[in-house]
């Protein structure tokens, strides 16, 4: 019982940050601030959400299984948000007007 409470409340708590980090796309314009909202908030909702099926799941290989998603994601989600950003900053033609960028020998 309490298993399926903490459960129960994990998968809750994730899927609420999940729909904060849909509000939070639709809500901002530019694309390195939606990057942002998406990679920061999705990983704790994916987080929450893969745990409260742990523990529903109980001690199986199913469970290991999600735990290596789970370091696969945190491993992921900053390489492709920063592939993200890159390409961003390198390919916008006007992107000095919109934000600061730092350029690779140092100068602003």
């Amino acid at each position: 019982m309490i298993r399926t409470v903490i459960g129960a409340l994990l998968l809750f708590f994730g899927v609420i940050t999940m729909v904060v980090a849909t509000v939070g796309l639709f809500r901002f314009h530019y694309v390195l601030n939606r990057m942002q909202a998406a990679a920061l908030i999705d990983t704790l909702g994916i987080l929450s959400v893969l745990s409260g099926l742990i523990v529903l799941s109980g001690c199986t290989v199913l469970s290991a299984k999600m735990l290596l998603i789970i370091l696969f994601l945190w491993l992921a989600s900053p390489v492709t948000s920063h592939l993200i950003a890159r390409a961003e900053v390198t390919l916008h033609p006007a992107i000095e007007e919109e934000c600061e960028v730092i350029h690779d020998d140092g100068t602003i």
